[in-house]
């Protein structure tokens, strides 16, 4: 073999030596604990085959994690995109004002998630919140935001959307501005209106766009900790209990590390499978300029 032809396994081998040490590896021994029984204390890991994986599936503790993290994940994407494209659409002009916005609305974004979930539960006290004493001056009652079952997650989920509007409405606006001028020039000789103009050109064209900020949120949905371990700590009720966090505590509070590796290994095929069967059933009408 010559020189040339082993230059560049060697110029991308430290490349691959980190992704195999930090991704490859981890993967493979989560793996390898799941079919075992270990404390994180004691040297031996007994064997157990699939019998972490049978109990997850059949208990009822699971399935609500489960349910909560395809809701959570459900509304947070859902939501962030719909209010994000308003948003862009309109602040997609030249302007002080519409600059000044964009940065406000964007700022969310680079707040560490302890501190807005330190912000968010003052502003959701259920006694001395923000939010219900704006309620009460309007005549409305208080709203159970963190404690009760029927609200918490929506609360959770609020907290993931603001924080996500600024980043995701940034990117659609430089989606919007790729979009050449020549095109909505033409509709307007053809007398379309502006709705007709927006569900026929302005969203196909989006469509990459809308492609890339719907898997990372999916992503990023599934992978919630931070707000869930201040805020509610998986409660009231298992209400707002998902996947990592469910992970976090049968792994490092109750030392069942072949039963969080089981999770965790279930949580990786649930965003494998999701993801191969987005990009082979939507990629396809993705229009790329």
């Amino acid at each position: 073999m010559t020189w040339n032809k082993i230059r560049p396994y060697l110029m991308i081998s430290p490349a691959i030596l980190v992704f195999s040490l930090f991704f490859i590896y981890p993967i493979c021994y989560m793996i390898y604990l799941s079919m075992h029984d270990w404390n994180f204390v004691s040297p031996e890991k007994n064997f157990v085959g699939t019998a972490n994986f049978t109990n997850l599936v059949s208990e009822k503790e699971f399935i609500e994690v489960m349910q909560n993290t395809f809701v959570y994940t459900a509304l947070t994407v859902s939501l962030t995109i719909i209010i994000a494209l308003i948003l862009a659409v309109w602040l997609n002009k030249s302007g002080t004002i519409y600059g000044f916005v964009q940065g406000a609305i964007f700022s969310p974004h680079i707040i560490s998630l302890v501190s807005i979930s330190m912000l968010w539960m003052w502003l959701m006290d259920t006694d001395y919140g923000l939010l219900n004493w704006f309620l009460n001056l309007f005549g409305l009652p208080s709203v159970p935001w963190l404690t009760d079952p029927s609200t918490s997650l929506l609360s959770l989920a609020i907290v993931a959307i603001w924080k996500g509007i600024g980043f995701n409405t940034l990117i659609f606006i430089a989606g919007l501005q790729s979009i050449p001028r020549d095109i909505y020039e033409a509709a307007a000789l053809d007398g379309t209106n502006r709705i007709r103009t927006f569900i026929k050109l302005t969203l196909p064209m989006l469509s990459p766009t809308l492609f890339f900020l719907t898997i990372i949120g999916i992503i990023n949905s599934f992978q919630v900790f931070e707000t869930i371990s201040i805020m509610t700590q998986g409660g009231p009720i298992n209400s707002t209990n998902t996947f990592v966090y469910y992970i976090y505590e049968y792994g490092f509070r109750f030392f069942k590390i072949g039963y969080a590796s089981a999770a965790g290994v279930i949580l990786l095929v649930i965003i494998s499978i999701f993801t191969i069967m987005y990009f082979r059933l939507l990629a396809r009408r993705v229009h790329y300029q």
